[in-house]
């Protein structure tokens, strides 16, 4: 059949329509790898009561933003979804899903442009998680599209020169029995790309022994990494339990330079994924920016806090990962205040006694939440800076902000993550 994509929703899909018939409008339909404005010929995969998945087997008139992928496992990996589209035009294809998801969910009509900060288009990744098997042989790769099947790589073009030295040299292992005890491998290098951490993911069951003998094989094939540290993992898909690192060859840290700044950054911590924006978003976080009290909240290893403590006179910055918290320790000046709780059990303690002029929130994809969004607005900030990586999860939190008396001031999308859905972005409110 043929499909009209009517425009790309945050996913990565297009939408498209089935033709209308006396039963009503045409069931939406959506398809990965395509674009607003093309006419595809497609096959229906998958039909639910509202909607459709779809394959576009066909591009029967492109777009003229549609250009070749560089990546050779581009539509069989899961790791990217705009390969197929000019940079500049996936640049404008995130602001419009952002604006839309601002008037469709929190009702907000933006009356400025969102400002939207490019990145370089490739290897920029400075994290990267790999998959294991090691029957019928050893391999490491990504998932594929749509699948928990491995699709094995020796190569990842958004991934940094240094990580994907890595992958390359891990690709040529031959099979071997401390193979079968890895289920994940991390690599996450400096903004420099001169410095190299690997974090293995073991299995749950692993034995002291073999897990120092797995940190010492990947040390040997690895020979530049400034260390290997293994873990005893979960045994199911929420990564590895923090307080079973079990052995470490070399250090377990490395250092992350970002603007004047440096960060202690541990296995296991989290840092933002892209090596050349990180000064940018602290920027456009902090810049202006001054007072008595600031509040930093899911503050991984203090990427605000420091830059934060230059300009006001106490930094309160709370995180609840014990790595993070321990990096975040490290890395804090004397007037940052560094607290160990999630910032659920954090605004339960305070509530009625802190009275920041400025709170920064960095949640995870699954946002605030209205028992935070309740505990922000109780705290009397009149400035909130929410850094999202979910357009959906803000639209719903600004909701609560917004009718609590905080107004929209200015909004910016940081595209750290080039050739995927992904959206980055930074607003700042004020009451």
């Amino acid at each position: 059949m043929l499909l009209n994509i009517e425009k790309l929703v945050y996913g990565g899909d297009g939408l498209a329509r089935l033709p209308a018939d006396e039963h009503g409008p045409g069931k939406a339909v959506f398809l990965p790898f395509v674009l607003e404005g093309e006419k595809v010929e497609a096959s229906l995969l998958e039909q639910k009561r509202g909607f459709a998945r779809g394959r576009a087997e066909r591009i029967v008139e492109p777009s003229p933003w549609r250009i070749e992928a560089q990546c050779p496992y581009f539509q069989r990996c899961g790791g990217c979804h705009y390969q197929h589209v000019s940079y500049g035009h996936q640049l404008e294809i995130k602001a419009a899903i952002l604006k839309e998801n601002l008037r469709r969910i929190a009702k907000l009509e933006l009356d400025t442009e969102v400002v939207v900060h490019p990145s370089p288009e490739w290897n920029y990744r400075n994290r990267t998680r790999l998959k294991v098997q090691t029957k019928p042989e050893f391999a490491v790769g990504y998932y594929r599209f749509n699948s928990h099947e491995l699709q094995p790589v020796t190569q990842c073009p958004i991934s940094s020169p240094l990580i994907n030295r890595a992958i390359a040299a891990l690709s040529q292992t031959k099979p071997a029995s401390w193979a079968e005890e890895i289920q994940e491998i991390e690599f996450f290098s400096n903004a420099e790309d001169t410095q190299l951490l690997a974090r293995v993911d073991c299995r749950p069951d692993i034995r002291k022994s073999a897990a120092i003998q797995v940190a010492t094989e990947i040390k040997s094939i690895l020979p530049n990494a400034v260390g290997v540290v293994t873990y005893r993992g979960s045994g199911g898909n929420h990564g590895p339990v923090e307080e079973e690192r079990i052995a470490t060859i070399g250090t377990g840290e490395l250092t992350y330079n970002a603007g004047d700044l440096s960060y202690r950054v541990s296995a296991g911590a989290f840092f933002q994924g892209n090596r050349h924006l990180a000064p940018q978003l602290v920027e456009l976080v902090t810049q202006g920016l001054s007072g008595q009290a600031a509040l930093d909240l899911y503050a991984g290893v203090g990427l605000f806090s420091p830059v934060l403590a230059k300009s006001f006179a106490q930094v309160t910055a709370v995180e609840a990962s014990p790595t993070s918290h321990g990096d975040l320790l490290y890395n804090s000046p004397s007037n940052v205040k560094a607290v160990r709780a999630t910032t659920e059990q954090f605004l339960k303690t305070v509530a009625g006694e802190l009275r920041p002029n400025l709170v920064v929130v960095d949640p995870p994809r699954s946002g605030l939440g209205e028992m935070v969004v309740r505990g922000l607005a109780g705290l009397g900030a009149n400035h909130i800076v929410y850094v999202s990586c979910d357009p959906a999860t803000l639209c719903r939190d600004l909701v609560g902000m917004l009718a609590a008396g905080y107004r929209f001031q200015q909004a910016h999308v940081v595209d750290l993550f080039p050739q995927t859905y992904h959206i980055e972005s930074v607003f700042h409110l004020m009451r």
